[in-house]
């Protein structure tokens, strides 16, 4: 077998048409040369036909830039080839835009490369296919592909990533929109996968790379400001250097220091986080020692703290408790000569390595036995099965949102009562650990202590913590938790669980409202055969009964036009003249001859049955109800104002009353007029709690400077509840007047 030297000199002419030398010695002999130090020969013979593939199916095409386009995907594979990754994930770099760009198929490359090969291409593919609603859902969708391909193969993302990196290396010939455009989404999620997976040389790239172009002139600021600092580093680097070098020399220490560079993004971050000047982040000089140990770490750990006084509070020890992308070192602060502060990282060199290349590194070591990459690998896995969870349902926008908050890179790290550590988001709650733990736990947690004290479920976490939930068996999630709630595996759970909840409150209720429509022809709905049901669903696109069911509970369809396809033939009513439709308007209890009977309403109907926030109705009001498209049964007091064009929409209008079940509590609102004194606002409050109410909003609107008008929302049983509110602070000192709020 030739060696890639040798292979590059018996290139065929098809291969090399139409390149500059220059090009060609930069590009190809590179690749080929990175390649003959860790793959063998007939590894880099796969790699070379996947190029003469590739060149082929881009013969002709051009980049923005003016290059072959077949510079790019050898690129992106050389960016792969200095993380030493395997020659399938080469293959697929070289042909990742073939099935995009050319008519190659993906069937082709399986037959030739192998069906992993194909995978990978296939993953990293754009939809451009399939046509989408808008731009943004073709993004959402294309993404959710890559990531779900991911899941199933890491290298994936290896491949997207390589592609990125050298997309934004070239990104100044697109135009000022979409640059802007690449580059938010560089930011937003591609250099938060390169940190998630520990990939730090990508992540760094392409962070630089994503503020060069959204942000052009605070990047010259910042570069300019950076240059400035390194030169007046260089009288004070070598010398702190030297003294670290000579403190590890005399204790007989084995390891080696350098400067660490900075780099514009991290400084812009801290900037933002730490609300400081640019001066204060550019002279913080920055050092790193690479030794052979563990044990060695916090041995020059003690020796850098004599040599230099540490900060108080800047000491972290990511060795014993590494990051959620298995990065490991510990950092400490310093203040150096004439008070200049110093950071150094301490770390193995087997660490220094994983930080650089980190999932990556399982391929550079899995002849080996590294348990550093085989953790790496294992934390990669075990967030790509958080990720199954998460696009379970819901739509890609959401799937894409819920990455975006599961890449956020701040953490807090807590343990359990049984002293495992687990890491959040920072601003992570009790119910997101609830969720972290499992989310049969999630679902029923009814109450959390934090360092055995009992806390609200929705207050924040933070370092150190010891949490534990308690649950309840029966108990369900709060539909308010999705509110607070920061990690995507608890808002995706949460959403999930709230989706099969009005699912199923839908069906019910259509059986309910269709049952109803049917007593109008005296056929109760248990008399209709199931076969002419599922007849009626089929025969207007529906699989089964039950999505004819909740598209009626969801007021997507009309139950009166459903019943009338469901009646045999003698019972069908004759077509009635246009325009000659009529409907009565039940009282809260009473029916007319032509209406069908009211449908009973309790207030447990949870998600599909809503009370209109303009008239606030309460048990005992009259009622009537009114079907709105995808929210089900939204129910009206009878006096509302908004019921004035009830009668331009007749069928989607029916009669209700109210079930007597005492214990539900339904939203009121107040407006009490007040004297402006010190203290009304909490005596009014203070004699509505007197009254077992709660009180969920209060607003307060100034009218003059004599009075103000206070908005009190309120939860309530039925009126007479409302009634005895109303009696305890109308004759209250201060208080003008008070009334119930209507449409």
């Amino acid at each position: 077998m030739d060696t890639p030297s040798t292979l590059l000199n018996l290139l065929p002419d098809s291969w090399t048409s139409g390149w500059t030398g220059g090009w060609r010695t930069a590009g190809i002999q590179h690749l080929l040369t990175a390649l003959e130090t860790y793959l063998p020969p007939d590894h880099i013979e796969r790699v070379r036909e996947a190029y003469e593939v590739a060149n082929e199916a881009h013969r002709g095409q051009k980049r923005l830039t003016g290059e072959p386009y077949i510079t790019h995907p050898v690129a992106a594979a050389g960016i792969l080839a200095s993380l030493h990754m395997d020659w399938q994930t080469l293959c697929a770099a070289l042909l990742h835009d073939v099935i995009e760009d050319t008519p190659t198929a993906k069937d082709e490359i399986a037959e030739r490369f192998g069906r992993e090969v194909a995978e990978i291409v296939d993953g990293v593919s754009k939809l451009d296919k399939v046509q989408f609603k808008n731009k943004a859902e073709a993004q959402a969708e294309s993404f959710r592909k890559m990531i779900l391909a991911m899941v199933r193969d890491i290298r994936v993302i290896m491949v997207k990533l390589a592609d990125r990196t050298h997309n934004m290396r070239s990104l100044g010939v697109m135009p000022a929109p979409k640059r802007r455009r690449i580059a938010r989404e560089t930011l937003d999620i591609y250099a938060p996968i390169a940190n998630r997976l520990g990939i730090n040389s990508l992540k760094l790239e392409l962070e630089d790379l994503g503020f060069q172009a959204l942000y052009p002139k605070r990047y010259r600021v910042i570069e300019r400001e950076l240059k400035k600092a390194r030169g007046n580093q260089k009288q004070f680097a070598p010398k702190i250097r030297e003294s670290l070098a000579a403190a590890l020399e005399q204790a007989n220490l084995k390891g080696s220091v350098e400067s660490r560079e900075k780099h514009l993004f991290s400084i812009y971050q801290k900037m933002l986080k730490k609300k400081v000047a640019l001066s204060e982040v550019v002279d913080v000089y920055g050092f790193r020692v690479v030794v052979d140990s563990v044990d060695t770490c916090y041995r020059v750990l003690g020796l850098v703290h004599g040599l230099y006084k540490p900060m108080p509070g800047r000491f972290k020890d990511y060795i014993a408790i590494p990051r959620i992308n298995g990065y490991q070192s510990l950092h400490t602060t310093l203040f150096g000569p004439n008070g200049i502060p110093l950071e150094v990282q301490i770390r193995t060199s087997e660490m220094h390595q994983l930080a650089d290349s980190g999932i990556a590194a399982h391929w550079q070591y899995k002849t080996g036995d590294q348990e550093g990459s085989n953790a790496q690998q294992e934390r990669a896995r075990e967030w790509l099965k958080g990720l199954m969870q998460i696009q379970e349902g819901g739509t890609s926008e959401e799937f894409l949102e819920s990455v975006r908050v599961d890449l956020f890179p701040d953490k807090v790290y807590v343990f359990t009562p049984k002293g495992d550590i687990l890491r959040l988001p920072r601003g992570a709650t009790c119910v997101d650990y609830a969720y972290a733990v499992h989310t049969g736990v999630g679902d029923r947690c009814v109450a959390a202590k934090v360092d055995r004290r009992l806390v609200p479920l929705r207050a924040a976490l933070r370092n150190g913590q010891t949490v534990e939930i308690i649950t309840a068996r029966g108990a369900t999630p709060n539909p308010a938790w999705v509110n607070f709630v920061v990690t995507a595996k608890a808002r995706n759970a949460i959403r999930h669980y709230l989706k099969s909840m009005k699912h199923g409150e839908a069906i019910e209720l259509g059986r309910r409202l269709l049952d109803q429509a049917l007593q109008e022809f005296s056929l109760p709905l248990k008399q209709v055969p199931e076969s002419t049901l599922t007849r009626a669903a089929v025969e207007i696109g529906l699989k089964h009964t039950d999505e004819l069911f909740e598209q009626i509970g969801l007021g997507e369809r009309l139950a009166p036009l459903v019943a009338r396809a469901l009646l045999p033939a003698p019972l069908a009513p004759a077509a009635e003249p246009a325009g000659d439709t009529t409907v009565e308007v039940t009282s809260a209890t009473g029916t007319t001859a032509d209406s069908p009977a009211p449908l009973a309403i309790a207030g447990t109907e949870g998600l599909v049955v809503n009370y209109a926030r303009c008239c606030f109705p309460l048990p005992g009001d009259p009622v009537i109800a009114h079907l709105s498209t995808g929210r089900g049964v939204i129910v009206h007091r009878s006096t509302c104002g908004n019921l004035a064009g009830w009668h331009k929409q007749p069928d989607k209008w029916l009669p209700v009353f109210w079930q007597n079940e005492p214990g539900n509590l339904f939203a009121s609102q107040l407006r009490v007029e007040v004297q402006n004194r010190v203290g009304v606002l909490a005596a009014v409050a203070t004699k509505i709690a007197a009254t077992r109410t709660n009180i969920d909003t209060v607003s307060l609107t100034e009218r003059d400077t004599a009075a103000s008008t206070i908005t009190f929302e309120l939860q309530v049983e039925d009126r007479r509840h409302l009634a005895r509110v109303l009696r305890a602070i109308r004759h209250m000192d201060n208080v003008l007047s008070v009334t119930r709020t209507l449409a």
